[in-house]
């Protein structure tokens, strides 16, 4: 019989492509049953029957490429979004808490351009940080530039990989800070994640404690992005072995950055810029990518490249050509390919035949403009090359298996978001859908956060679908994305995610 039971007139199981109305039963952490009718069968005296009337349930959401890291550094330290002057941001950094170093958080964009000195006659010796809003610029003093090994000019993540790891160091903010966030994901129906740490940073001692505390509320998947060394396949053994037969954590391989962004240049294509004379701007070593493929392989460890021209993806499918395969053809291990910002359609099909996983961004249109990403193309690429950005809909029907990832903090796992973006190819301020023959079926959309993000993590017999005998773990939205118009999505809420038959959060 069972602990509690859902019933709903839009259930979504993942695997019909349909919402039909029925039940959710649950058992322990597992479901118990699933169907059509209302489950009467199994409600017994002790059992919670929850009505959702036309609210949505779903498998939980997979987000298969986010950054708590990068997450972390927004929200750590000290507070400094009220500040209105950099004397302000000094006076409230000053009676902060702080260990060996020192940062704040939110400083307004506006106050960015400060001297150097102003801050090294502030702190001295102390290493100190201001991060904007953001996160993409920050002022710092030399004692900070010093032993973080970046500059303000230079201060993306993979370069300042120095701080985040002393960030993440602190384990008691960190931890303290990671509940926030694990509440902040739940909230969006996320229940499971694969996080990307750098090098040999990510705090797993910490997820086990909460994990043991009953605290963890996220199944975490882990991959290492080499950025001050090469891919450490030592680490990923021992992180492996500590934590087989974890139902909340693991370590699932390596990723890596190829090529950079498309409006800069950066972003690998196959035919020279209209503005450049070449195809990227940056010196990409594919030998070196290959050997790093090559050596997790060899240890069992699945790889992701992050590409975004249609050079890159192009280059990144030579790569895996040359790894192992099984009976059929298809890669033995799941490689994936994230981003594929502007793919070159030719290239689905042997991605399809690979076994190449896409971890795409459903929301990445939400953060860019209308006016601003045309002119971009025109200039950059021209239209026909245009037409095949965000091409979703390509990868789909050439059976290329699609996970929905977020780059978080870049964007998050809002469902009505992504659909308005992925579905109805709208930018932020309306208008006419952008590239509409590239979009997606909110059905299509939602199977990719669910059952294809399980497919991602190599848990789809536990994950990902609603089935007798999977992991209960339940998303339930207010609004039923699959008959709303794209137009109207946006204000669809999660107002209920469970995670192993227990409630994580309930806003009915």
């Amino acid at each position: 019989m069972a602990r509690f039971l859902l019933r709903s007139s839009a259930i979504f199981d993942s695997n019909a492509g349909v919402t039909y109305p029925g039940y959710v039963a649950v058992e322990g952490d597992r479901i118990l049953s699933v169907g059509e009718g209302d489950g009467g069968e199994l409600v017994e005296g002790d059992t919670e029957v929850i009505d959702l009337g036309d609210k949505l349930v779903t498998p939980g959401l997979v987000d298969a490429h986010c950054f708590f890291n990068g997450w972390l550094l927004q929200h750590y330290g000290a507070d400094l979004s009220e500040a209105s002057t950099i004397e302000d941001a000094i006076g409230i950094l000053r009676s902060s808490r702080h260990t060996d170093f020192l940062v704040g958080h939110g400083l307004p964009v506006d106050l960015a351009g400060v001297e150097e000195s102003v801050i090294d006659a502030a702190f001295g010796d102390l290493p100190t940080v201001l991060v904007c809003v953001g996160a993409e610029e920050m002022v710092m003093n030399t004692a900070a530039e010093d032993r973080f090994g970046f500059t303000p000019s230079a201060c993306w993540s993979e370069k300042a990989y120095r701080l985040l790891k002393a960030v993440m160091e602190d384990s008691e903010e960190a931890t303290r800070l990671y509940r926030q966030y694990m509440r902040m994901m739940n909230s969006y129906g996320v229940t499971s994640t694969k996080e990307i740490g750098y090098d040999d940073t990510w705090f797993f001692d910490q997820a086990r404690d909460l994990e043991e505390a009953g605290e963890l509320t996220l199944r975490v998947s882990v991959m290492s992005q080499p950025v001050g060394r090469d891919a450490d396949i030592e680490y990923g053994i021992r992180a492996r072995e500590s934590l087989e037969g974890d139902p909340m954590l693991s370590f699932s391989g390596y990723n890596q950055m190829t090529d950079g962004s498309i409006s800069q240049n950066e972003g690998e294509m196959k035919e020279p810029y209209l503005d450049f004379d070449g195809t990227c701007s940056m010196d990409i070593d594919w030998g070196h990518h290959k050997d790093e493929v090559r050596r997790a392989e060899e240890a069992g460890f699945r790889f992701s490249l992050h590409a975004q021209g249609d050079g890159a993806v192009a280059h990144a499918l030579d790569i895996f050509e040359g790894c192992e395969r099984d009976e059929e053809g298809a890669l033995r291990l799941r490689h994936a390919i994230t981003d594929l910002e502007d793919a070159d359609p030719v290239d689905f099909e042997r991605m399809a035949r690979l076994g190449v996983i896409a971890e795409v961004y459903p929301l990445i249109q939400s953060i860019a403009d209308r006016e601003g990403k045309l002119s971009m193309i025109a200039e950059k690429i021209g239209q026909v090359r245009g037409s095949h950005y965000w091409n979703r809909r390509g990868l789909i029907d050439a059976g290329v298996t699609l996970a929905c990832a977020t780059d978080l903090p870049m964007t998050v796992d809002d469902l009505g978001e992504g659909v308005y973006c992925a579905c109805g190819g709208y930018f932020p301020e309306g208008g006419e859908s952008f590239n509409p023959q590239n979009m997606i079926a909110p059905a299509e959309l939602l199977a990719a956060w669910t059952k294809g993000g399980a497919y991602d993590l190599m848990r789809e017999d536990e994950l990902g679908t609603l089935e007798p005998g999977k992991l209960a773990d339940l998303a339930v939205f207010d609004t039923n994305v699959l008959k709303t118009e794209p137009r109207e999505a946006r204000t669809c809420r999660c107002v209920l995610t469970v995670v192993g038959g227990k409630v994580v959060y309930d806003a009915r």
